[in-house]
């Protein structure tokens, strides 16, 4: 049990790590565009679980530490849906009804996709 709670903060740690950086990138580039970081995150979340999926069905002998600190670590501190909840909110109140629409679609049709994508390219 110990090895996997490693795993786990080892993975959350790194995609923390991640995530701090994507936001701080977007926010000192794009100010206005704050969503942004959490969009192309979880998008990019999302095409890594479909795939990681692909590969622990096909590979078996992939432990459950490594297993978990990936998906359960490290795509959990990545990927965070309070932050998606969040920024929509942020914009839906501030008027952008085209942009708020925009992010939601795209993030929740594009999260499916990329998770296809990433099962599909797991696969091959």
């Amino acid at each position: 049990m110990i090895r996997m709670i490693l795993a786990v903060a080892a993975g959350g740690l790194a995609g923390t790590l991640i995530r701090f950086g994507v936001a701080s990138w977007v926010s000192a580039n794009w100010p206005k565009h704050f969503y942004l970081a959490t969009m192309g995150v979880n998008l990019l979340g999302c095409l890594l679980i479909g795939y990681l999926y692909a590969t622990f069905l096909v590979r078996p002998d992939i432990s459950p530490e490594w297993r978990g600190g990936l998906i359960i670590g490290f795509l959990g501190a990545l990927t965070t849906f309070s932050s998606f909840s969040l920024d929509g909110l942020r914009l839906l109140e501030s008027g952008q009804l085209a942009t708020t629409f925009g992010y939601i679609s795209i993030s929740v049709l594009g999260g499916l996709m990329a998770a296809w994508a990433g099962l599909a390219l797991g696969r091959l």
